[in-house]
């Protein structure tokens, strides 16, 4: 065997064992979908707890009225929630928009935190830390600022919470509200369906583990007021929190019935610009956790971060790797005797891709159609390959920022 044939046999054997551990996932969060949905949420009503809803937001005047009176619209008593926004720094008309809302629900428990360039301006966490010394609640909800919930995730989310004492924090799901906006909105609600929302039903189904993703999800004040709140240097904050709370012991739940609908980017370069920014906030987590492997403290998070490390690492080495080779191959500049072997995995690898996806799709009435089972064919091509650049780039500035030493900024989603 040639060099090449070794590289390509260590490139199918990565991304078929990814795929294969992908396959445990999706079946596993497909019956804990089955599962849930007919299972009851525990009832809290008459003994609500009082929770602090915050919401992190910057020039973020196209969507925050709308997200703040969905908010304010929650099938839970007005008196034992508050609404708390921390406009941070913002340039925009978001100051004056929400000084109407406060006028137009005077009777609500509904603060507005506006900050400048000394106070905030530093990201997301900064502001979630600024918000959470001003809240009261026993739990805190945090919403991003393009969110519209449904009516009834706070109760599901609270209900699931205050009936266990080993979860630290539960989360819920979004969807795409503008789906149909764009190709790109499609492939983004598809990818949220499969591969973000089963994942997270099929590890905590097997692992009792699961990241909170940002927004839609309720914690302890206990575990937050513990742990300092929230770490300022990540940009992930939510995978970076997710990790701390496994470290103390807590489990953190998935509600699929908690959902709430946000708004995706519906152009290439904001999505690039999101994405890349995700991919190095979960390296920057990763890295900061990844000596933990070897500790005793470590092992609530030893899956958690080898599936980081296998998705960001070793399934994007092997991806470029494979990738790499077959192009060689075909323009004569090496030869391999395993290329046809390897292209007969690969569309073994196709066919399974789309039959997974789609078949997780089915979760969701409405998304079950012969349009989507084409995207999803097209998705493969083209979307899953933009991840490969996505994930490289969000590494490179990963590097660039840790060795300028450059300070934690608000990476703005544009809306639309």
């Amino acid at each position: 065997m040639t060099v090449a044939d070794y590289l390509s046999l260590f490139a199918v054997i990565c991304i078929w064992g990814l795929l294969l551990v992908n396959i445990v996932l999706i079946i596993a969060g497909y019956i804990y979908y089955l599962r849930n949905e007919r299972r009851d949420i525990p009832d809290i009503k008459g003994v609500e707890p009082f929770v602090s809803i915050m919401v992190p937001a910057h020039n973020e005047g196209k969507v925050i009225v709308k997200t703040v009176e969905s908010l304010l619209a929650f099938n839970y008593p007005h008196d034992r929630y508050e609404v708390i926004v921390i406009n941070d720094n913002s340039s925009d008309n978001s100051a004056e928009l929400l000084q109407n809302v406060q006028m137009k629900y005077p009777d609500r428990n509904f603060t507005v935190i506006n900050t400048d360039s000394e106070t905030g301006g530093k990201g997301k966490s900064n502001a979630l830390n600024i918000g959470f010394e001003k809240s009261r609640g026993e739990y805190i909800a945090i919403y991003d600022a393009d969110n519209t919930p449904e009516k009834n995730a706070l109760r599901y989310l609270i209900g699931e919470i205050t009936h266990d004492e080993r979860l630290g924090a539960v989360i819920g799901k979004f969807r795409t509200r503008n789906r149909n906006a764009s190709w790109l909105t499609r492939f983004i609600n598809i990818e949220t369906l499969s591969f973000q929302w089963m994942a997270q039903a099929g590890r905590y189904s097997l692992f009792k583990l699961c990241t909170i993703p940002g927004t839609n999800f309720v914690v302890r004040r206990s575990i937050l007021t513990e742990i300092g709140g929230w770490d300022i240097k990540a940009v992930a904050e939510d995978t970076e929190i997710s990790f701390r709370i496994y470290m103390m012991g807590y489990r953190i739940k998935f509600q699929s019935k908690a959902v709430t609908w946000e708004q995706e980017p519906q152009t290439l370069s904001v999505w690039f610009k999101q994405r890349s920014r995700w991919a190095k906030g979960n390296i920057y987590v990763i890295l900061k956790n990844v000596p933990l492997l070897f500790q005793k403290k470590g092992r609530p998070i030893r899956f958690d971060i080898l599936y980081f490390l296998s998705i960001y690492f070793l399934l994007l080495s092997s991806l470029l790797l494979s990738d790499t080779l077959l192009i060689f191959n075909f323009l004569g500049y090496v030869h391999t005797t395993l290329a046809s072997f390897s292209t007969t995995l690969w569309l073994l690898a196709i066919i399974l891709f789309i039959t997974g996806t789609f078949i997780t799709l089915s979760t969701e009435k409405d998304e079950i159609s012969l349009s989507n089972f084409l995207f999803i064919m097209l998705m493969y091509v083209t979307y899953c390959q933009l991840w490969m650049v996505v994930a490289v780039y969000g590494f490179y500035i990963f590097l660039k920022d840790t060795i300028l030493k450059r300070e934690t900024k608000w990476y703005k989603t544009e809306r639309f």
